[in-house]
């Protein structure tokens, strides 16, 4: 297990995160969350005045994305991101990120600088990552590929209450709106389009719980071999 590297895509708000954080932790693999990435430098452009939700500056962009530094951690036995040292794990969840996030995943400079850091952390194996191109760019010879969906009304209910809970004034039909751009956007973007590679095990997740998630991953496993 120490050697193999897991590749899960999917749409946005299907629980790719939760299902490759709790792989992570089951089969003691290090986890990668590559969207986070894409979060914390739009985050880090937004902040900067670099992105608007007009436009971006891509000249100020380019210039500034050799030192914008993006590392993973734990905090309180939680899994954070850090932008240039700090915890921006719940700033990167907005809804101000999540709108302009497409945008900027689409950008060419900034997709092949963090597939370059991606294939950097990943390529010793022993590792699950998960975003929209792993199997398809980041890691097309994965040793084992999972495409999650689920419905858009299942993933916006998921994701309302998610900030819901962490107190976002936002309406179901805002979110709803949101996932479906993010759809259209990551599927329909010229670099590194999100599509199913054509040996990836598919998910729907929309009438399933984490634990049959978990069940249903480890015996695509068993059925591959490797555990």
């Amino acid at each position: 297990m120490q050697d193999i590297i897991i590749a899960v895509d999917g749409h946005s708000s299907c629980g790719k995160s939760t299902v490759a954080k709790e792989i992570a932790n089951e089969l003691n693999l290090i986890y990668i969350d590559t969207g986070a990435m894409y979060r914390a430098l739009t985050l880090y452009a937004l902040n900067n005045n670099i992105a608007t939700k007009k436009d971006v500056n891509l000249i100020e962009l380019e210039k500034k994305i050799p030192h914008i530094d993006i590392k993973f951690s734990k905090e309180n036995n939680r899994d954070i991101t850090l932008l240039n040292g700090k915890n921006v794990e719940d700033k990167i969840r907005s809804i101000e990120v999540s709108n302009n996030v497409s945008a900027i995943s689409a950008i060419p400079f900034v997709r092949k600088h963090l597939v370059k850091l991606q294939q950097e952390m990943g390529k010793k194996g022993g590792v699950i990552l998960d975003g929209r191109d792993i199997g398809t760019v980041v890691f097309p010879n994965a040793d084992i590929k999972i495409f999650m969906t689920a419905s858009p009304e299942v993933r916006a209910e998921r994701r309302f209450k998610e900030m819901k809970e962490k107190g976002d004034k936002i309406s179901f039909n805002e979110v709803l709106e949101n996932i479906k751009m993010r759809d259209y956007t990551d599927s329909n973007r010229s670099e590194s389009p999100l599509k199913k590679a054509d040996d990836a095990l598919i998910l729907d997740n929309s009438n399933m719980n984490r634990e049959e998630q978990l069940v249903w991953v480890k015996e695509q496993l068993k059925n591959k071999g490797w555990l």
